[in-house]
Formats: C-alpha cells, sequence, structure tokens
C-alpha cells in the first residue's frame, strides 16, 4: 500500500467536504495531529475508525486503501491486489519484528556475559560480587521479556500432533517449557500438550 498516495486521497477527500483536519479529528474523536500524520503518509487510520472515516468522507474501504475512487469493472483486481500487498507488508513486518528479537537476545547474552567475566575477575569475592550478580541477571531477564513479546506477536506455533496452529497469549508463553523458540504448549485443537514449533505464517 501506498501511504502517501492514501494520504493525499484522504486530504482530497476532506476538502471535498469542506473539513479541516480539526472537524474531521473532531468527528472521530483523535487529535488533529492524527489526520495530519496520515495526510502526509506517515501513517494509516486504525482499523477501528477506518469504516466511519469512509463514511464521512463519502468513499469505500477500499477506495481508502487504494488511495483512488475504485471503479466497480476493476473492483475485484484492486481487491485482489490489496489482498496480496497487504499480505506482504503483514509479512515483511513479521520479519522485521522476528529479527529485532533475535538481535535483542543475541545482545542481551553477550551483555550478560560480558558483565559476568567483569564481575568474576575485578569484583573481589563475597556480598558484593553476589549482589552484582544478581543485579546482571534482573537486567538480562528485562529484555528476554520483551524479547518474548515480539515472538508471541507474530505467527504462530505449530502443533506437532494434529498440525494446528497455535496463537497463545503472552502469559501461555511465558509459562511453557520452551528449547529457543519452540515451546510446549497445549493445542486447543487435539487438546495434547506437544512441542510446538514456531512459524511465522499464520
Amino acid at each position: 500500500m501506498d501511504q502517501i498516495k492514501i494520504g493525499k486521497y484522504i486530504a482530497e477527500c476532506r476538502k471535498n467536504k469542506n473539513l479541516t483536519q480539526m472537524q474531521l479529528a473532531e468527528k472521530l474523536n483523535i487529535t488533529d495531529r492524527a489526520v495530519s500524520k496520515w495526510e502526509r503518509g506517515k501513517a494509516l487510520p486504525d482499523s477501528s475508525i477506518m469504516l466511519e472515516l469512509c463514511g464521512l468522507l463519502g468513499i469505500t474501504v477500499n477506495d481508502l486503501l487504494c488511495g483512488e475512487e475504485v471503479d466497480m469493472e476493476n473492483n475485484n483486481q484492486k481487491n485482489e491486489q490489496l489482498l496480496l500487498d497487504m499480505a506482504k507488508e503483514l509479512e515483511n513486518k513479521n520479519k522485521i519484528i522476528w529479527s529485532t528479537m533475535w538481535v535483542i537476545m543475541i545482545v542481551s547474552i553477550t551483555a550478560l556475559i560480558a558483565g559476568l567475566f567483569v564481575v568474576r575477575f575485578f569484583i573481589p569475592e563475597g556480598v558484593w560480587q553476589l549482589v552484582a550478580i544478581l543485579a546482571l541477571c534482573v537486567v538480562f531477564l528485562i529484555p528476554c521479556f520483551y524479547a518474548l513479546k515480539l515472538e508471541v506477536s507474530v505467527g504462530a506455533y505449530k502443533c506437532k500432533n494434529c498440525g494446528h496452529e497455535i496463537v497463545p497469549t503472552y502469559t501461555q508463553a511465558l509459562n511453557a517449557m520452551h528449547m529457543g523458540t519452540t515451546r510446549y504448549l497445549k493445542c486447543p485443537k487435539c487438546n495434547k500438550r506437544t512441542w510446538c514449533k514456531k512459524v511465522l505464517k499464520k
């Protein structure tokens, strides 16, 4: 999807309705800054207000996401292209999130090992060494929790027993035993606990 094109189309439709950014924002119960971001192509309208926005502008959701008025003859072709674009965009975002998760984990583990090395050789044995080790472990856990949140937010976990793709809550994933990104989860379809491998595509 072309955010710049969509933004220009929103601005054009808003002006055609003789609405200012502030007036449109008030009708949608959002800030005029959000409308400005849409129109500059910096962000897309949230899905929760997309229908209401289209109603106010007198356009369809398909028109909005294409950034132009779509005639009925080309509607199916545009829909197919739009779905392909959205799927590709989602896949790219998932890859970025996945890569970010691994970067966080690698940096955290490297920092932990370096920190333990420093503590072991530069802080004398005793209470302060123990305190430093505990502090390092606590600091290490913070990015780990965030990395897990990123892991859960993309893709699914594939049940080894029936092949069903599970999307657990953060708590379920946190409490499950794991080996890397493979987690021991209960499948809602076959009702069995198995080692479920992470797959990026749902």
